[in-house]
């Protein structure tokens, strides 16, 4: 049976030249930061966000767990938005390893923070209060529709950092997704960013890992840190090496992705039974609604299941599906027949 995998963009199989580079790796040990390899993904993802130093890692949650980890001590507070990763599908990671308190704002549709409530939920210096020590973005945005948050947004909340004394962190899983869509350089969208993470096995369809860019001083803490929770790896040369192809063949291609997701929405707009904005598809996560009511969404992907189309369910009614770098423009089209299908029974 034909297989349309549209659950994530970490479902990608690394390429061909990944495999080659991950069987030929120069290896050493990284802990000792002796891994020649390591070392060259690290200074190449630092050269293009424009950071001074970078730290590879073993996923997008540790990354985030470990910067947020040299960001702030015990009983700090970050200010983040309500349908952030970080906050919903990271275990309260920051919480339960960090005793860091997560003050937490409505993202607005677009995946933004309101600069104004951001403005007011950062504490006095009062006794009682927890210490705001950091401002945490998402860029793309994954629940507010893979949103894509501008350079000129980003901008605002670095300045507005800055003026009150507080760090910014963003996590950037899917941030070249960003640039692309933007049509901008990533490195312009975490300027003023005094950390970013970014996801390898995403849409980049290396197998393992993700990179923290910042300043060296705060690097060096974020690598005690990764220390710390059981990310020190040594011979990672041979993940690393994959990492680097999908840095230099990998990140012009999303934009195949979000075409193909631009595609896949406004197919779906015209089914009956599904409630869908096409104009909200900018990169490659579609969200639409199931609107028949005896069908839930649950139902919908197990039936297109059945014709080798996987979706998620999120909730009752919502459906996910991110285009990624195996499903191509007639695997859309089949997708959509799947759905017109199912949708028609």
């Amino acid at each position: 049976m034909r297989s349309v995998d549209m659950r994530s963009d970490t479902i990608t199989r690394p390429t061909p030249a990944m495999r080659r580079a991950m069987a030929e790796a120069e290896v050493g040990d990284d802990v000792f930061g002796e891994d020649p390899t390591v070392n060259r993904l690290e200074e190449m993802a630092a050269e293009r966000l424009g950071k001074e130093a970078a730290l590879f890692v073993a996923s997008g949650t540790m990354g985030n767990l470990v910067s947020l980890l040299a960001h702030c001590g015990r009983g700090d507070e970050v200010i983040l938005g309500d349908q952030a990763h970080t906050f919903l599908y990271e275990q309260g990671g920051m919480a339960a390893l960090g005793g860091i308190h997560p003050h937490t704002l409505p993202n607005q549709p677009d995946g933004t923070l309101d600069l104004q409530q951001i403005e007011a939920a950062i504490r006095p210096d009062n006794v009682h209060d927890p210490r705001t020590r950091l401002i945490a973005l998402e860029n793309t945005h994954n629940r507010c529709w893979g949103s894509p948050l501008s350079v000129a947004y980003m901008r605002e909340v670095g300045a507005l950092a800055r003026r009150r004394g507080l760090k910014v962190h963003v996590d950037g899983a899917r941030l070249f997704n960003a640039a692309i869509a933007l049509g901008v350089e990533a490195r312009e969208l975490v300027a003023d960013a005094d950390s970013v993470t970014f996801c390898l096995s995403k849409g980049l369809a290396a197998p393992v890992g993700s990179v923290i860019c910042g300043r060296r001083d705060f690097i060096a803490e974020a690598r005690r840190a990764r220390k710390v929770v059981g990310g020190g790896m040594r011979q990672a040369g041979v993940l690393a090496a994959a990492g680097i192809v999908a840095l230099t063949q990998m990140v012009e291609r999303l934009a195949e992705d979000h075409a193909h997701a631009r595609r896949l929405a406004e197919g779906l707009a015209e089914l009956p039974g599904v409630c869908i904005d096409p104009a909200r598809v900018r990169t490659n996560i579609v969200y639409f609604e199931v609107t028949r009511p005896e069908l839930t969404a649950a139902e919908l992907v197990e039936r297109v299941g059945a014709e080798g189309v996987r979706v998620l369910p999120l909730g009752s009614r919502l459906v996910r599906a991110v285009l990624n770098y195996h499903v191509s423009a007639d695997d859309v089209e089949y997708a959509l027949a799947a759905f017109g299908k199912a949708l028609r029974r």
